[in-house]
């Protein structure tokens, strides 16, 4: 079963605004096993929605559309549909009635403008959108699902996951897919790909394997797709410990979720233990990463954002002496943020970072890239000197994801 994403606005097209809804289909619809052929971006262009159309019909057997169904003149798709199914637009007045209770909820007026709102092709079905007043169509024609939904994201989601895809599955027998990822750190993929190249081919038909390198890091990712599921993860999990034979100096983990900062918080509930940050080139990226994490209020206490001296004086009581002497980019600087941060927040781990991520050398004599990460724990501090290159974004990012793999190694080795 494969499924086309069309998102429709001008707005994603030219960089106002980034098309989040098509990544959140996509690992959907792969949840029930639909796969995504396709993901398009095109104009509010009537023409072009309907060779989008035309196109995505030929190669799949689910279309989704999102976008271009507000009360203004430059939202078309429903028009545009009606013309692509040779139907017409007529009011329905469950759309309106619902349309009228939202706006009187909240005393706004109620125009010709937002009744016009109500006007869905003949054939479509509706799909009740409780969260917004554009409406949801289902469309089956040709052998071939349409389904057509508002760009706004809540909304989006909302009508995804209360209509959509309850009703894809009822409508058709599909299979399972599963998804195992093994996290491996400080090797590229060709060099990886060598080692495991027996493995790779030995794989059965319905298990692929695929490479997702991101700097230093390669998600290994293992693909099961058929209609037994037990044996598609018995397989997964043979798979996996042949592995763990193979490369297991470069294993960080296994990452279900696609997430360090997951597995991270799993290993800290798992063991009743929280953490701090205190950073200053990341600038309060890992506590972000970290916090992404749902339910990571029980572990996660708090950081300090300290990118001066400044503040490292001033809330971590690093000495202005140690950093005149060892400067602002250095082990010393780094060990005392990770001790201070962790006894006045009182947790078990702290992560601390500084390091010049360029791109210039500002006060510190360091080469850019140098970045030195501080893991204090109740017992003692571990300290490490990393060069993660240029560009800036690059040393930032590298920053993070090794941040929480050295805590993530340390609770793995204690435990």
């Amino acid at each position: 079963m494969k499924a086309e994403i069309i998102t429709i606005g001008d707005e994603i097209l030219i960089g106002q605004i980034v098309d989040t809804n098509s990544q959140w289909i996509g690992q959907e619809l792969n949840k029930i096993g639909v796969s995504v052929y396709q993901i398009s971006s095109i104009q509010d262009d009537e023409q072009h929605i309907l060779n989008a159309l035309k196109e995505a019909e030929s190669r799949v057997d689910i279309v989704i559309l999102t976008g271009g169904l507000g009360p203004t003149k430059d939202d078309i798709t429903k028009k545009t549909i009606a013309t692509y199914f040779n139907d017409e637009l007529i009011i329905n007045n469950e759309v309106v009635t619902h349309i009228k209770a939202l706006f009187a909820k909240f005393n706004f007026n109620f125009s010709e403008l937002n009744r016009l709102q109500g006007l869905m092709p003949t054939k479509a079905i509706y799909l009740k959108n409780n969260l917004g007043t554009a409406p949801g169509m289902w469309f089956f024609e040709n052998n071939t699902v349409f389904v057509s939904l508002p760009g706004v994201p809540n909304e989006m989601k909302g009508l995804m996951t209360a209509k959509v895809l309850p009703k894809i599955q009822q409508q058709f027998k599909l299979p399972f897919i599963i998804h195992k990822t093994v996290m491996t750190y400080g090797q590229g993929e060709s060099t990886i790909a060598e080692r495991i190249e027996d493995f790779e081919n030995s794989l059965p038909d319905f298990i692929k394997l695929a490479y997702l390198p991101n700097f230093s890091k390669v998600r290994l990712r293992l693909s099961a797709r058929g209609d037994n599921k037990e044996l598609l993860e018995v397989t997964l999990q043979e798979k996996i410990a042949e592995l763990y034979q193979l490369i297991p100096d470069v294993i960080t983990g296994i990452d279900q979720d696609g997430t360090l900062q997951n597995n991270v918080g799993v290993l800290l509930k798992k063991h009743n233990k929280t953490l701090c940050t205190a950073e200053s080139l990341t600038g309060g990226k890992i506590a972000a990463t970290i916090v992404s994490v749902t339910g990571s209020s029980s572990y996660y206490k708090g950081s300090f954002v300290t990118y001066t001296s400044e503040l490292k004086n001033h809330l971590l009581d690093v000495p202005f002496n140690v950093i005149e002497k060892h400067s602002v980019v250095s082990k010393e600087v780094a060990i005392l943020m990770a001790e201070n941060a962790r006894k006045k927040l009182n947790t078990d781990y702290a992560i601390a970072v500084t390091g010049n991520a360029g791109p210039t050398q500002d006060d510190n004599n360091k080469e850019i890239g140098t970045v030195f990460i501080a893991l204090a724990t109740t017992e003692n501090v571990h300290i490490e000197e990393f060069n993660f290159g240029k560009p800036r974004e690059k040393v930032i990012e590298k920053t993070v994801d090794k941040s929480l793999e050295i805590l993530q190694k340390e609770i793995l080795k204690k435990y």
